[in-house]
């Protein structure tokens, strides 16, 4: 079944790969995934418009970095942050309970499970408790001005629901990208 499909074994085979490398070409390649989601993300301030359906691909940096190596995608994870700050604050809400939290979530799920509905699972639960600690944590509208910021047992369910497909997406589309770039992070 598509689901129960066990897929981290290519993944794990390129982590063992990953950490024969010297550490600086490790955090070097840890430097660029934080650039360029950083980049990424702030593009919704930089390009009003056109830029808020590019910063979502702000998660595929830091979701790569994660399948690489866990520890480097969480300095990846935490220099984005900093980046935001210096380039653009107003997004520095938004990364660290989202788009970024949703990268590092599922790439760690590599590392600890096996199964297809585990990694996306887990990376749902993930992107669903950070969306709704900023709506109804913090009270920023995340999800835009016509949602309450009143707990509703509904809305976290539609979120969850959201998350639970909109990771499914990333899963894939990071599956896809990983195999063809396999050879370009495990290369000698």
């Amino acid at each position: 079944m598509y689901f129960f499909k066990s897929i981290s074994e290519d993944v794990r085979s390129a982590q063992l790969t990953f950490t024969k490398h010297t550490k600086t070409r490790q955090l070097v390649l840890g430097a660029l995934f934080a650039s360029t989601a950083a980049v990424l993300q702030s593009a919704g301030g930089f390009l009003p418009g056109i830029g808020y359906f590019i910063s979502p691909f702000a998660t595929a940096p830091i979701l790569f970095c994660s399948m690489l190596s866990l520890p480097l995608g969480l300095m990846s994870y935490l220099i984005t942050n900093l980046l935001l700050l210096v380039l653009q604050p107003s997004e520095l809400i938004v990364f660290p309970f989202t788009t970024g939290l949703l990268g590092l979530g599922t790439g760690a799920a590599f590392y600890f499970f096996k199964k297809r509905i585990s990694i996306i699972g887990s990376g749902a639960i993930l992107l669903t408790l950070g969306i709704v600690s900023l709506l109804y944590g913090f009270k920023f509208p995340v999800l835009g001005p016509g949602v309450s910021g009143t707990f509703s047992i509904l809305m976290t369910g539609g979120v969850f629901l959201f998350s639970f497909i909109y990771n499914w997406i990333w899963v894939d589309i990071g599956l896809i990208f990983y195999k063809r770039l396999k050879l370009f992070f495990t290369k000698q």
